[in-house]
């Protein structure tokens, strides 16, 4: 490859295909996919009919990924193996701890997703491709494998070690809020080369990130993130009190329509609150202590579980989430942050699969009473 236009390329734990859209954006020719789950990767096939889909374990495909793109790359070198592997097994303080536990003679227990980046550096190695790029959680940086020796390493350092002296790289946070995605969204982006031109690039700014074009105050002449009003302010009003779909107008922009429990804590919750602290609606108090939670011994943070769920003062039931216990009433377990209302004029937190349900993380509209609806997460990731 001359130029920074790569011409070909593989995708592996492709999903639904989201991540992949960087890659149709700039014409890459992508080759072949691989993805565990066959309904996630159904929807990859969907909407790329061109590429070769290979479901299943990495692990027992590989095989059939290496041969089927020699063979479709007819010759052809690879340009970029594309890895966006399971993120569940990471931690941020994994890698330090771990490695105490071993020193001390301590058998760790591991998590075996994150092993998953060995077959896909084993293709790396038969295929070779000119560029790789590992995109993960931020506690990528500090996670750790078992190698297949039984060795213990740093994830980033296998991964060095594996591609040898003829690659170039590192991987580093970004946040896409830098880039004008209206969400607060960091990513652990690892990138390693052999191309000529992006080596030079590497070793002028050290860094493979383009300059942000975006900054969270508008410093340095730059623009200010791009902000939740900026994006779905306007669409349709919806409301979760029933299943609503708008005449002539996107099938997306739909919510489901909330049990009337829901829509009581979500319709008396106040912009940027959540409804865990919600107050009294008969007599006024706002004296009743809001939700809180703290780490415990184990470092785990936990909520509370004094959190009033009927007014101290008056002794009426307080529209929070409540689970019914015969006829007793106790507050929900959850993080604090469920039943919680988006802002306006700031980016959205991170999007998850979960972001139509009321409970999910700061995902309540910023003042219609309902989750966003996909249209709206649509938007907010940039597609």
């Amino acid at each position: 490859m001359d130029n920074f236009s790569p011409r070909t390329a593989i995708s592996l734990f492709s999903s639904g295909g989201i991540g992949d859209l960087g890659l149709r954006g700039l014409n890459i020719d992508v080759l072949v996919s691989n993805e565990l789950l066959e309904d996630r990767h159904s929807i990859y096939q969907a909407n790329n009919p061109n590429v070769t889909c290979i479901s299943g374990s990495i692990f027992e495909k590989q095989a059939d990924i290496i041969e089927t793109t020699r063979r479709l790359l007819a010759g052809r070198p690879l340009d970029i193996l594309f890895a966006t592997p399971p993120c569940q097994g990471m931690s941020k303080n994994g890698r330090g701890k771990l490695l105490q536990g071993i020193r001390l003679g301590e058998k760790p227990k591991l998590d075996v997703r994150n092993r998953l980046v060995i077959p896909a550096l084993d293709i790396a190695n038969e295929l070779n491709p000119e560029t790789l790029v590992f995109e993960n959680v931020p506690e990528m940086e500090y996670t750790v494998i078992e190698e297949p020796n039984g060795k213990i390493v740093g994830i980033l350092d296998y991964i060095g070690e594996r591609l040898g002296d003829a690659y170039q790289g590192k991987g580093e946070v970004v946040e896409f809020a830098n880039y004008g995605v209206p969400q607060c969204r960091q990513r652990f982006i690892t990138v390693f080369t052999r191309n000529s031109h992006l080596a030079e690039y590497f070793r002028l700014r050290r860094s493979f990130m383009p300059p942000r074009t975006h900054s969270q105050h508008g410093a340095d002449g730059l623009p200010r993130w791009r902000t939740i009003r900026d994006t779905i302010a306007d669409l349709p009003a919806l409301d979760g009190k029933h299943l609503i779909r708008l005449d002539g107008f996107s099938p997306l922009h739909s919510v489901a329509a909330l049990d009337d429990e829901k829509y009581f804590w979500v319709s008396n919750t106040p912009p940027e609150k959540s409804a865990f602290d919600n107050q009294c609606i008969k007599c006024g108090c706002r004296e009743n202590p809001t939700h809180r939670a703290r780490r415990d011994e184990e470092g785990v943070n936990r909520a509370s579980d004094k959190t009033p769920i009927k007014c101290i003062k008056c002794g009426e039931l307080l529209p929070r989430p409540w689970v019914r216990e015969g006829n007793e009433f106790r507050i929900m377990k959850g993080f604090t942050s469920a039943y919680k209302r988006m802002s306006w004029d700031t980016p959205s937190n991170a999007l998850t699969t979960n972001f139509a349900y009321a409970c999910s993380d700061t995902k309540l509209h910023p003042d219609q009473h309902r989750a966003i609806s996909t249209l709206e997460a649509l938007r907010l990731q940039t597609i």
